[in-house]
């Protein structure tokens, strides 16, 4: 059976758901009398002036202790009491460029897989944007060493970072020696579901915690249903991931899988390994939760 990968129309989908200056020192030598004693003063960093448009990307900035946000997005999603009172710029699909604009930002920040439809939108009103890889936990570290060492938080950034390797470690050791589970992640959207593979951010938590992804071999994020090809792969446990409108899309889920015979015949069906994931943990990017949607997994993984 054919798989067919989608770009563009995963991104219409995924639509709903809603990415200070220490003082230079003196001389040690002064300059020898009858010199020119003309010196330079001290080129102080422009005042920084960040526009977040992702709430993922707002809680980074405040649990390094950024306070330079002019611009967060608007969101249901609780966002950090840091940022109470910054200007909202609109959903993270489609910021509101008059807002983004009249902010004089100095850097707005959105997400690599919000790059392709934002980015010419951006040019076009003459804003540079900064599209964070956020697609896997480690491309989230990546990112947050770069804010890191761009604001002055390169120390807080390590901390960070290290307390996402101990988890993984503890993982590996945990689960050495005993067999990996095979999943199926479904991702569900209202009215649509799609299939994400290993390159997803739930897909690359799954590979941490040392399930199988049944799809391998492709190179985008997510792919069209084939029940009948998921069906043959058989997997030991099957993730329902409902996003936009969690309650509707787990609803369209429990609907498909009475109403559409062929998952009866799956083994995670047969044994009760379906497990849908809470929206708050598996987001579809990266997001500081990942130490917890981890922990989650090991008990679905591992019962």
């Amino acid at each position: 059976m054919k798989w067919f990968g989608t770009k563009l129309t995963l991104l219409a989908l995924l639509a709903l758901l809603a990415a200070g200056c220490a003082a230079q020192p003196q001389p040690a030598v002064q300059p020898a009398q009858g010199q020119a004693a003309a010196t330079a003063a001290p080129t102080e960093k422009p005042e920084a002036r960040i526009v977040s448009t992702t709430v993922a990307i707002t809680q980074m900035l405040d649990l390094l202790g950024i306070d330079d946000v002019v611009g967060i997005p608007s969101s249901s999603k609780t966002l950090p009491s840091r940022y109470d009172g910054v200007k909202k710029v609109g959903n993270p699909m489609s910021p509101d460029m008059e807002i983004v604009k009249s902010l004089k930002p100095t850097e707005v920040l959105s997400v690599t897989t919000l790059q392709y439809e934002l980015e010419p939108v951006f040019k076009n009103v003459g804003v540079d944007a900064t599209f964070l890889n956020l697609t896997s936990l480690g491309d989230m570290q990546q990112a947050i060493v770069k804010l890191g060492e761009k604001y002055d938080r390169v120390d807080r950034a390590k901390e960070i970072v290290k307390g996402y390797d101990d988890k993984i470690a503890d993982i590996r050791q945990k689960t050495e020696g005993r067999p990996a589970p095979t999943v199926l992640i479904l991702l569900g959207v209202p009215g649509s579901y799609l299939v994400a593979t290993e390159h997803s951010y739930i897909g690359d938590l799954v590979k941490l915690a040392g399930g199988i992804n049944i799809v391998q071999g492709e190179k985008v994020e997510y792919l069209a249903s084939n029940t009948e090809y998921l069906q043959q792969a058989n997997p030991d446990v099957i993730l329902r991931a409902a996003h936009g409108m969690p309650e509707e899309v787990v609803k369209m889920f429990d609907e498909e899988f009475k109403k559409n015979d062929i998952w009866k015949h799956f083994n995670a069906v047969k044994n009760g390994r379906v497990y849908d994931l809470e929206e708050t943990l598996f987001g579809t990017t990266g997001n500081l939760a990942a130490n917890e949607a981890l922990d989650a997994l090991m008990g679905m993984l591992y019962p």
